[in-house]
């Protein structure tokens, strides 16, 4: 069943640019859509929007700043759309630079998915570029500028596609989440200074006195230890190259002290649609006294898992259904990976309650199990490793947490891929003919990263062909985790569900030192871009492209 207060059936719609903040996140459909016109008979099942790119004031707190922002919001208005419909968007750019907007994980000839270099030039400054393409697909995702880094600071923002039939979800209200991460450094001066350090916003490293207090507790292993990660010149405390000590975590726009507040009736099941928006940061998701559904993953509906909580990389999206009481005030935490930060908000019956805020779990601290050469991560072998290195219980605790396979420990839930499995059978089922293999790489010392151990710039693309079955494989030899988005297509990601059921997603993390599998059938011909959604990452080399050529022959197309 659908939200009762969803995008009423008009077939033609237009918004107007500079739609505010409250009407894009979670307000009626009448608030956000500035007009609604009668259908039109020339055009039945179009809808037709209308967005400006401006530069405007954008305040965190007592902090004012300057920000190119869509609709004149950060983050921008929420766009809502139903599968089958045509859409037409004309984007204006009112700023001085080139900007664009790609619709991350929509489904639309490469001509439209708003890359430059790849489907266009970009919009140049003062004109207006209009996207049309037909809506092909359901589910929560999310658009963002490809240009720069005017994605981290503050060209984002969610949408929602409502399905052609009868959602398979049962809610009564829902609400986009968007979590980002705001600076008041000029991006490009971050990623200087990480040119110069790549642990330059790392203010967890160990410390002498540490050091010295090892030594009195067991001198061999922190020797050992300190040696091990001395020759590589590595930092167990690396877990986010940019942290809190530059960032605000934000929800929805608004600082933890500024406090978004969703409301709820008693007895309502509400859809949170959360979008990982930032351009640097992982966050893991919980809501204390309730049980998450997730429901959908990268816009893509799964079968129903509850859980506690859920680590949401940068670029991923999930849904989740939550069920609160009369009487009740939640709070939506979203702690940042490192620990160095939260982003958060509320969930109440009325406004200007707060709930409790948690406490920021233990730092986590990388182990010898990270590092490249080790093949496998499973329990058995980490256990095999704490021997060797004397690795301690809250070591052995928090890899698997940075890794994302921390199953029931510290009497939470919480989710992992392997929890995910598609509610429908994929449309393509086929074994695969053809394999890509892609190796993740860069250093971290000169900061720079690189997919088989090549720049953008240096690199061929990767032919492909339109209905070819593929598998990908893609091998992090890093020792961070990298958000891995495959532009055109959905991969169907090989975590032990039956590959029928395999969930689909645009963006796929891959952990250190682990290889990741997925199988995929491109659709639409043309340049496909592929990435690690860490911005920074990408603007220094993680980028490749897949070209796809149409199909040959009838054989060669994509299996009913």
């Amino acid at each position: 069943m659908s939200d009762s207060r969803s995008l009423p059936r008009r077939d033609f719609v237009r918004i107007a640019s500079g739609v505010s903040l409250g009407a894009g996140l979670g307000l009626r459909p009448g608030d956000l859509f500035a007009s609604i016109d009668t259908p039109s008979e020339d055009a039945p099942n179009v809808v037709e929007v209308s967005l400006s790119i401006d530069r405007g004031g954008f305040n965190v707190d007592d902090r004012h700043s300057d920000a190119p922002m869509i609709g004149g919001s950060v983050p921008g208005p929420l766009l809502r759309l139903r599968e089958g419909q045509d859409a037409v968007i004309h984007v204006t750019n009112n700023l001085d630079e080139v900007s664009s907007i790609h619709w991350h994980g929509l489904l639309l000839p490469f001509d439209q998915d708003g890359v430059p270099g790849f489907s266009f030039d970009g919009i140049p400054p003062g004109e207006t570029f209009t996207y049309r393409f037909p809506v092909r697909q359901a589910g929560s995702y999310w658009y963002h500028s490809h240009s720069g880094t005017q994605e981290q600071e503050g060209m984002y923002a969610p949408i929602v596609i409502e399905p052609a039939g009868e959602d398979p979800v049962r809610y009564d209200r829902d609400y986009s989440i968007v979590l980002s991460d705001w600076t008041d450094e000029d991006p490009m001066t971050v990623l200087r200074n990480l040119k110069g350090n790549g642990a330059y916003y790392n203010y967890a490293k160990r410390t002498l006195p540490q050091f010295i207090g090892g030594l009195f507790d067991d001198a061999g292993k922190t020797v050992r230890d300190r040696t091990m990660w001395g020759e590589m010149r590595m930092d167990p405390t690396d877990i986010a190259d940019v942290t809190g000590s530059t960032y605000t975590y934000l929800l929805n726009g608004t600082s933890p002290a500024a406090n978004w507040t969703g409301l709820f009736k008693p007895g309502e099941r509400v859809r949170l649609r959360f979008v990982n928006a930032a351009a640097m940061s992982f966050f893991d998701v919980k809501i204390p006294g309730l049980r998450l559904t997730v429901v959908q993953a990268d816009g893509q509906d799964v079968e129903p898992v509850r859980v506690d909580e859920f680590r949401i990389g940068v670029a991923e999206t999930y849904d989740v259904v939550v069920e609160p009481e009369a009487g009740e005030v939640y709070t939506i935490f979203a702690q940042s990976m490192d620990r160095s930060g939260f982003a958060r908000g509320t969930l109440a019956e009325t406004e200007g309650v707060e709930g409790d805020i948690p406490a920021i779990d233990p730092r986590p601290v990388r182990t010898m199990a990270d590092m490249p050469g080790m093949e496998d991560h499973s329990g058995h072998d980490m256990d095999r490793m704490a021997d060797d290195h004397d690795m301690s219980a809250m070591e052995m605790e928090m890899d698997h947490a940075a890794m994302g396979h921390s199953g029931d420990t510290m009497d939470l839930r919480r989710l992992t891929y392997e929890d995910l499995q598609a509610l429908e059978p994929n449309p393509d089922t086929r074994e695969p003919t053809r394999d890509v293999e892609i190796r993740l790489t860069g250093d971290m010392e000169r900061y720079f990263w690189t997919l088989n151990g090549q720049k953008f710039s240096e690199s061929d693309p990767i032919p492909l062909t339109v209905g070819e079955r593929v598998r990908l494989r893609m091998t992090n030899e890093t020792m961070m985790e990298h958000p891995m988005h495959l532009h055109g297509v959905f991969m169907e990601l090989q975590n032990g569900a039956h590959p029928a059921f395999a969930p689909r997603k645009h963006t796929v993390i891959v952990p250190p030192n682990q290889t990741v599998e997925v199988h995929l059938t491109y659709e639409d011909s043309g340049p496909w871009a592929f990435h690690c959604h860490l911005l920074f990452h990408m603007m220094t080399g993680m980028f490749a492209r897949f070209e796809v050529a149409p199909a040959m022959n009838a054989d060669e197309s994509v299996s009913p």
